[in-house]
């Protein structure tokens, strides 16, 4: 049959469970999922290697550190994306959103300039099909900058737009409740003298008092209006969990507290964690960690954050913690990988992908693990090798 692919000797990952089996594929789909080994000679032999679904992440900004490799170094963007997608393909990761950040609070940044030159080489790689991981646009609005609500007017019409993220970074909100930790974080961040900082300091709350508030109501007017996905950042609070679902957001980033990660599920809210905190064991602020969201309940999406290979040995980490209690065996690692997959692409309104399952994308990593850690063999994306 044209187009046919048979992957063999396969620990498959569904939705619930791991399966020694086959999978089919015909025509860019999976069309068959069978438990036992094919005998048919064009069959490929995965010696007992994991299959699971293709990665979604849906948070990562690892496109800027291609665009700027070196302090003071500039790259051409064309390139930087291919450069960011072989690290993305390579991680496993078959659908990603690329996080670009409208309104840097940064005095001597450079995101605000790099970002119709990043838009428009993702858009032009992608519709030439010279990526082999699939890009779509997450936009991160920090609220407070004054320049945040004209730019995402005009980025929003963009067709790859189909996440949206709101941040409000001020001293005294959220992640920066206190401001001394503000201006540790900040200070050293951006290299900044106690009077450069103090200044800083001032021109910041000044922002956010004025234009916070109607910035963040009206990116999420705009994008409920168009049927885009939109995201919290840094809820810490229940009164922040409360705020953010009464505006229609659906997905809650990076919660920074156990309280506000259970508001989040009250609400109804999917909770995404970064996948380092799994890998590092905890959080890098010293905010909750991921993994005890996990034990609770509370953890929906991982996303790789700054690090994309991060991603899938956080599945497995994790997947081992709950496999202590998750019945029957494998049921934490189906669990764990839908994290990483499934959840995430329903979250973004992708129900084509994100699960070995007959009718889906034939999104596929094969991966082999070394102890602990999973190292990936092969990709594939709409049944085709990429990787």
């Amino acid at each position: 049959m044209l187009n046919e692919q048979i992957l063999t000797n396969a620990r498959i990952v569904t939705a619930d469970r791991v399966l020694l089996g086959t999978v089919v594929l015909r025509e860019g789909v999976i069309s068959e999922v069978e438990t036992g080994n094919s005998h048919l000679p064009q069959a490929q032999n995965l010696n007992g290697d994991y299959l699971l679904p293709g990665l979604v992440e849906l948070h990562t900004d690892n496109l800027e550190k291609h665009l700027g490799p070196r302090p003071g170094v500039d790259w051409p963007s064309a390139p930087a994306v291919m450069s960011h997608d072989a690290q993305i393909i390579a991680a496993g990761i078959t659908t990603v959103f690329d996080a670009l950040s409208i309104g840097d609070v940064n005095p001597k940044g450079k995101r605000m300039q790099q970002l119709p030159g990043m838009v428009e080489a993702i858009a032009h790689a992608n519709a030439r099909d010279m990526t082999r991981a699939e890009h779509r646009l997450h936009l991160r609005c920090e609220v407070s900058h004054p320049a945040t609500l004209s730019v995402f007017r005009d980025l929003v019409e963009q067709p790859l737009v189909q996440l949206v993220s709101v941040m409000d970074h001020s001293p005294g909100q959220r992640q920066f409740a206190l401001e001394a930790k503000y201006r540790e974080y900040y200070m050293g961040k951006y290299h900044l003298s106690p009077a450069q900082m103090d200044a800083f300091v001032v021109e910041q709350v000044a922002n956010a008092k004025t234009y916070s508030d109607r910035h963040r109501q009206a990116i999420v007017g705009i994008c409920l209006a168009r049927g885009l996905s939109v995201a919290s950042h840094d809820d810490a609070t229940l009164a922040h969990v409360e705020e953010s679902a009464a505006y229609g957001m659906t997905i809650a980033e990076f919660p920074t507290t156990l309280e506000a990660a259970t508001g989040c599920r009250r609400m109804g809210m999917s909770v995404l964690m970064g996948a380092p905190n799994i890998v590092r064991g905890g959080s890098h602020s010293g905010n909750v960690a991921a993994a005890r969201l996990a034990t609770e309940g509370l953890l929906d999406i991982l996303s790789s954050d700054y690090y994309p290979a991060s991603l899938l040995q956080a599945a497995f980490t994790l997947a081992t913690q709950l496999d202590e209690r998750e019945q029957p065996s494998g049921a934490g690692l189906a669990k764990a990988v839908a994290m990483v997959s499934d959840t995430p692409a329903r979250a973004a309104g992708l129900d084509d992908r994100g699960a070995i399952r007959v009718g889906l994308r034939a999104d596929l990593v094969q991966a082999r693990t070394f102890g602990t850690l999973p190292v990936i063999q092969q990709v594939w994306r709409q049944a085709k090798r990429v990787f």
